[in-house]
């Protein structure tokens, strides 16, 4: 209940006033030094009041590619000597509009598809007092592909599960479809369930993850717009099979109109007897919540965000035990993201080897993937798994913007690395992805043109996960600000060879020591660039000369 103490405090003052913590510390009898650590931790939180006018730019990939350093440059210039006191403009990571990019926000209104002039007019708008009107969600015009039910029909494997009690057979069938976590580290769903519902207690708990917060992934999103049925009867379904009595939403806070959808979805499970307490036929109540986060994108690896859950400091914990005997509040948890929990009806629907054959080369079931940075048609596309990247990149996403070359490509947003465009036939499957020395990751491709600085999109993406280290451990903390220090350095016409053994180094001693896969990954763009494009690297360093001049080189 504390963030959302704190989250009403805001909303009353703008920030966190010293004298609200106080008081809420003595109401609660939290100690203060506890109340500070939460609220200080979190982006979203503010301990001072905020300007007139708080303009954030996102600098992460798919806004970088798109031109965010160019439009924070044009704002900050008109703004010079201009007599508009009190406007701040700041970079933010990312916002979760990257097939709108550049985006940014203005006093928390999130505006996507921003240029010089609507961003200038924006500011001078909310200078003036004049309200910003928030986003509002949409709806697909045709039934997505994993929609397996007639139109307008329903929970219809909810029902059929209801009706049968046939437990083990969903778990077997969950475990056929090779279904796997589809938010970065895809652990088998059905093996998953099982251990939760194997695990002993009365007391358990189902959590979506939707606080999807990596640079370039967007495919949450367009599904809890489109299918928030299907993600509420996913979760229905695994409470059903664990014994869970309570489920949770974690969505971050940017996603404010998902979170409306998912709500008025939410009440009206409950107005047909879906949730609550007499849900399930009353045998074992169930109900879902929404929990809107403070920020932070290290919130979605699963144990920081069972402790922001909590109350706590979003800090991941040391595993064993797992989250699947010791989850929330140290109860057996499913933690699935959006697209699993909604892949599930359609498995109990049509049966596992259906649900497979949806696949290509081996590879089981549809996937979701965003697409964004350099190309024609940015956005959220329903494929096969195992579909090559070129097909999604040219046929569905139009081609590489304005007829260029492609360079390079991010599998799944920074975490994943880039690959060339030599590997763009690589299917998007957790095999062959792994076999390329990437991965699938949430299914985040970022395109890059020809005329990309390789080594600009490393630090851009290294200084992300820097920007987002939680600080718990060590070798995250550290690691990370010096492979930005180390970047810069070189995008300053200042490496040399030593530096290139440092990173290797730091490398190695991350993805071996950090607590979680934050500090494990966050190398993985950089090293990926040395291997793919040693070329643009050697000229950074020993000839200290950008060849796409985009480095500041002195």
């Amino acid at each position: 209940m504390l963030i959302d103490e704190l989250r009403a405090i805001q909303r009353e003052h703008g920030y966190l006033p010293a004298a609200a913590l106080r008081a809420l510390s003595e109401r609660a009898r939290i100690p203060l030094y506890d109340v500070h650590g939460v609220a200080s931790f979190y982006p979203h939180f503010r301990l001072t009041a905020p300007p007139a006018v708080d303009v954030r730019v996102c600098a992460d990939m798919s806004c970088h590619l798109r031109g965010a350093d160019e439009l924070s440059r044009s704002l900050e210039a008109h703004l010079a000597g201009r007599e508009l006191s009190g406007v701040v403009v700041r970079p933010v990571s990312c916002l979760g509009q990257c097939d709108r990019a550049p985006a940014g926000s203005i006093n928390d209104v999130i505006v996507p598809g921003l240029t010089p002039a609507r961003l200038t007019d924006l500011v001078g708008a909310a200078a003036a007092g004049a309200a910003l009107p928030h986003m509002e969600s949409t709806r697909a015009s045709t039934p997505l592909g994993i929609h397996p039910y007639a139109a307008g029909v329903h929970y219809a494997a909810l029902h059929g599960l209801l009706a049968s009690r046939d437990i083990e057979g969903v778990l077997t069938t969950l475990k056929a479809s090779e279904l796997r976590g589809l938010g970065g580290a895809g652990f088998p769903t059905g093996v998953k369930w099982e251990i939760v519902r194997a695990a002993p207690g009365p007391e358990k708990y189902v959590v979506c993850n939707a606080d999807e917060s990596e640079p370039g992934t967007i495919k949450d999103r367009f599904l809890m717009e489109h299918a928030p049925h299907l993600v509420l009867e996913g979760m229905i379904l695994a409470g059903m099979v664990t014994g869970a009595r309570t489920g949770i939403i974690y969505i971050r806070h940017e996603y404010e109109a998902q979170a409306a959808v998912l709500q008025r979805e939410i009440d009206d499970c409950r107005r047909r007897g879906l949730l609550g307490a007499g849900a399930r036929g009353g045998r074992v109540p169930f109900d879902v919540s929404l929990f809107v986060s403070p920020g932070g994108y290290i919130c979605g690896e699963e144990s920081a965000l069972l402790e922001a859950l909590e109350g706590k400091r979003a800090e991941p914990r040391n595993k064993p035990p797992f989250p699947g005997t010791h989850g929330l509040w140290q109860k057996p948890t499913v933690i699935n993201n959006v697209e699993t929990f909604a892949l599930v009806p359609l498995i109990l629907t049509t049966g596992a080897e259906a649900f497979k054959r949806l696949g290509r080369g081996g590879a089981a079931g549809p996937k979701f993937v965003g697409v964004s940075g350099h190309v024609e048609r940015p956005g959220v596309y329903e494929i096969a798994m195992g579909t090559r990247a070129r097909e999604v990149i040219v046929e569905r996403a139009g081609g590489v913007l304005d007829g260029r070359a492609l360079k390079a490509f991010a599998p799944s947003g920074a975490s994943s690395g880039y690959l060339p465009a030599s590997m763009v036939d690589v299917p998007l499957d957790f095999k062959s992805l792994q076999q390329a020395g990437s991965m699938l990751g949430s299914g985040a491709i970022v395109v890059c043109a020809d005329g990309t600085c390789m080594l600009d999109m490393a630090l851009n993406a290294v200084r992300f996960f820097k920007n987002e280290s939680c600080g718990k451990c060590v070798p995250c903390r550290v690691g990370s600000a010096k492979l930005v220090d180390i970047l810069s350095e070189i995008a300053h016409g200042r490496g040399h060879a030593e530096h290139l053994e440092t990173i290797d180094q730091l490398s190695e001693a991350m993805a071996l020591t950090s607590i979680c896969g934050l500090g494990q990954v966050a190398p993985a763009p950089i090293k990926s660039v040395i291997t793919h494009f040693p070329e643009e690297i050697e000229v950074h360093v020993a000839r200290q000369r950008c060849p796409s001049g985009v480095c500041p080189m002195a």
